[in-house]
């Protein structure tokens, strides 16, 4: 009786925490189709701040800023990623602590001083060589580096799973390093490399403590669009970008999940 009564219980308790996690999102996507002008009632539905949304100029613009951002650094942060997840796993055998220190600091350091960090860097080399002032190119290094460490233990964990005895076979094999990189390496990898890659884009589309801090006074990205929008009021028609955000972050979470999944089960 006991048993059934906190079984229950923690059926009970994980029901309340999804609905915890999830209701704030639930509301802003089923406000998103409010007709009326203001979001404070629901006077039916209506798809209006959506059509409004693919004519506006500065939305589009910021959509735009927000992809090529993710696209671009995730697609740097993949490369770097996987090499530096590589080292790591062909030297795992010697003291590579601060190694790991150094791989594990972006992900736990504050958005807040990383941001700010980024941006005196940036403005000191603006100011010494006229060189990397705030630009969407700034934006694109600054998300590079907070990216790379995902990439990289995502991959260094795919490594980690593999039965070593593999390169041993390849090398007996007579297969040339290029050979095995093609063969083996990439398509092993693969599963690990798609999620990384989606968890990357994810993680840019997302952020905007960073970019606030490196952005350029042309390259605001959705989360500056919305912040800067939401100070005049919540309106319906940023709960549909955040509705869209949303959509676009899920789908991206999923298939990352989907393709990590595979991966260890290869």
């Amino acid at each position: 009786m006991r048993r059934g009564a906190f079984k229950r219980g923690l059926t009970l308790f994980w029901w309340l925490t999804i609905a915890f996690l999830y209701l704030p999102l639930a509301v802003i996507v089923f406000y998103s189709f409010n007709s009326a002008n203001s979001a404070a009632h629901f006077a039916g539905f209506s798809l209006r701040w959506y059509d409004r949304l693919f004519h506006n100029d500065q939305l589009l613009g910021a959509l735009s800023n927000s992809l090529v951002l993710g696209l671009a650094s995730s697609i740097v942060a993949l490369i770097i990623g996987t090499l530096i997840g590589y080292g790591m796993y062909r030297h795992r055998s010697r003291k590579l602590g601060w190694l790991i220190v150094l791989i594990y600091l972006p992900i736990v350091m504050p958005d807040i001083v990383f941001g700010i960090s980024e941006m005196a860097f940036f403005v000191s080399i603006d100011r010494q060589f006229g060189v990397l002032g705030p630009s969407l190119a700034t934006m694109i290094i600054a998300h590079v580096t907070f990216q790379i460490p995902f990439v990289a233990l995502i991959v260094y964990s795919r490594f980690v799973g593999l039965d070593p005895t593999l390169f041993e076979a390849a090398k007996d094999l007579y297969a040339s390093p290029y050979k095995r990189a093609r063969h083996f390496l990439l398509p092993t990898l693969k599963p690990s490399l798609i999620a990384a890659f989606f968890l990357s884009f994810t993680l840019s589309v997302d952020d905007f403590v960073i970019s606030f801090f490196t952005a350029g006074p042309e390259n605001a990205t959705l989360p500056i669009y919305i912040w800067g929008a939401i100070r005049r009021g919540v309106s319906p028609e940023i709960n549909a970008i955040a509705t869209l955000m949303i959509g676009a972050v899920m789908i991206a979470a999923v298939l990352s999940l989907l393709f990590n999944r595979q991966g260890r089960r290869q």
